[in-house]
């Protein structure tokens, strides 16, 4: 599942996001509740995971009012240091699906997680994204264009899966730093450029048109015209 992570704790964001990625989900994370709010309201995701108490003037509570006011139907799940009853029952009335209390086992966090995601959605998301005859499959992590399977790595899928979800647009280097490979900083390195360039390979040698552009002193985008 895609989901995102609201916690403004660094060591348990960490815990939290090492162990659901080892699980084989894709985690967003973010640090406060305003653009906790910003990245849920704007994208796809299939479960979001929040701290209760959140800087950014936007707590856990009022975060999932705001959704659910909005129509946002995505499964949500509480992490909180507030055990009492009355604070759980805030949290569900509020829109919440689930509330677990600090601190917590690791193990039954991902079971909580994974029973809510077999919970059946009116509106389910996407598992697939197209680009073209690009298909990428977030349920199989396959990858075929026109009907033919590509190989790819695990770091090329995440990268051609954020260029995926944004196709048509501009994806600029400090954006797929910090949604691929996790730095929020600029470590000076070619690495995205040789990623691009071996993902370039794999999609589009043997085709008439290419997908993937480089936008000069821009970044990258995938599209399906030249």
């Amino acid at each position: 599942m895609r989901i995102l992570l609201v916690e403004d704790d660094a060591e348990v964001a960490r815990f939290v996001r090492k162990g659901l990625q080892e699980a084989g989900h894709t985690v967003e994370h973010a640090t406060n509740g305003r653009d906790g709010l910003f990245l849920a309201a704007s994208e796809q995701f299939d479960m979001l995971v929040l701290d209760r108490m959140l800087p950014g003037g936007v707590d856990g509570v009022r975060l999932v009012e705001t959704l659910r006011s909005q129509g946002n139907r995505t499964p949500v799940l509480f992490l909180s240091a507030l055990s009492a009853v009355d604070e759980r029952v805030k949290g569900l009335k509020a829109g919440g699906d689930d509330y677990l209390t600090k601190p917590f086992a690791f193990a039954e966090l991902l079971a909580r997680v994974e029973a809510l995601g077999r919970r059946p959605s009116v509106d389910a998301p996407a598992t697939k994204l197209r680009v073209a005859d690009l298909e990428l499959d977030l349920l199989s992590r396959t990858v075929t264009r026109a009907g033919r399977r590509i190989e790819v790595q695990p770091r090329e899928f995440r990268l051609l899966e954020h260029l995926m979800r944004h196709a048509g647009q501009v994806v600029t280097r400090t954006m797929l730093l910090e949604k691929v490979w996790d730095y929020h900083f600029d470590p000076q390195t070619n690495v995205i450029d040789v990623h691009v360039s071996r993902l370039r390979q794999k999609l589009d040698k043997g085709f008439d048109k290419p997908l993937i552009h480089t936008v000069r002193n821009a970044g990258y985008m995938i599209r399906a015209e030249p």
